[in-house]
């Protein structure tokens, strides 16, 4: 088993405005305070599939400019998601599932390059996004209640793929048990681990109270599991996994 960041973009910055100011309001915080920024999604080598974790940009998608005071600078441009896919030594017919947290072009964009994978992904981000393919898979999060998650869908051994709702209408996480630890690959439930630890929603939600309830949820689940959380929009998510770093809060 191998879990690999795909990465993009590095080098960028978020401000504390947009990734703490979902609740208390914008104006709470302070937009001088500024965080890490990236861009890299996952990739799980099973031995036996080629699973994905969310996909980005589609190539050569303009880059978002860097501007003085952006609430969110992913960074410099490493590489498009299929050329940094291909740098991990992969081929796309080689990916047999890919799993979209949400429908955000950043996670989900990339889909077209891989036409004979399986795509699961919920209900409300396949018809927001207008998937018809014979390979979408629609997920019904049919397995059940996984740890204190409601709904939950069991994608391949130790592999999971779970309702949670908020930051959109069908947002997922998924969580990957490997020799001893839980490594969720969490989309985007907070921006940055600080947000984590210091128990923020960013502003970019299509339910709040959704949103809320998921990340009370993730919190919880890292406090009683040993949870390696690895972000997509900040560089502790490759770095957690280089270290295999427990998060801790």
């Amino acid at each position: 088993m191998e879990i690999k960041a795909i990465r993009m973009f590095d080098g960028g910055f978020m401000n504390q405005q947009f990734a703490f100011g979902g609740e208390e309001g914008k104006d709470k915080f302070d937009e001088q305070i500024i965080y890490r920024s990236s861009l890299q999604n996952f990739l799980i080598d099973t031995g036996d599939e080629v699973i994905l974790v969310d996909t980005g940009f589609k190539n050569e998608a303009p880059a978002p400019p860097k501007k003085l005071g952006a609430p969110l600078y992913m960074g410099e441009r490493i590489a498009d998601y299929m050329q940094s896919f291909a740098e991990l030594g992969y081929k796309p017919e080689q990916v047999t599932k890919i799993l979209i947290t949400h429908k955000h072009p950043d996670h989900s964009d990339a889909i077209r390059y891989f036409p004979d994978a399986k795509v699961y992904i919920s209900p409300e981000d396949a018809d927001a996004m207008k998937l018809e393919s014979e390979n979408i898979v629609r997920v019904a999060y049919k397995d059940g209640a996984y740890h204190n998650f409601p709904r939950a869908e069991k994608i391949a051994d130790n592999l999971w793929l779970i309702e949670a709702k908020g930051h959109t209408k069908g947002n997922s996480i998924v969580i990957l048990e490997h020799d001893g630890l839980f490594y969720m690959f969490h989309g985007d439930v907070t921006y940055c681990d600080a947000a984590l630890k210091a128990n923020k929603l960013s502003i970019v939600y299509e339910d709040m109270a959704a949103a809320r309830d998921t990340l009370d949820r993730v919190r919880e689940f890292i406090n009683n599991n040993p949870t390696v959380y690895l972000s997509t929009h900040c560089p502790e998510g490759y770095e957690n996994l280089e270290m295999k770093r427990v998060m801790k809060l």
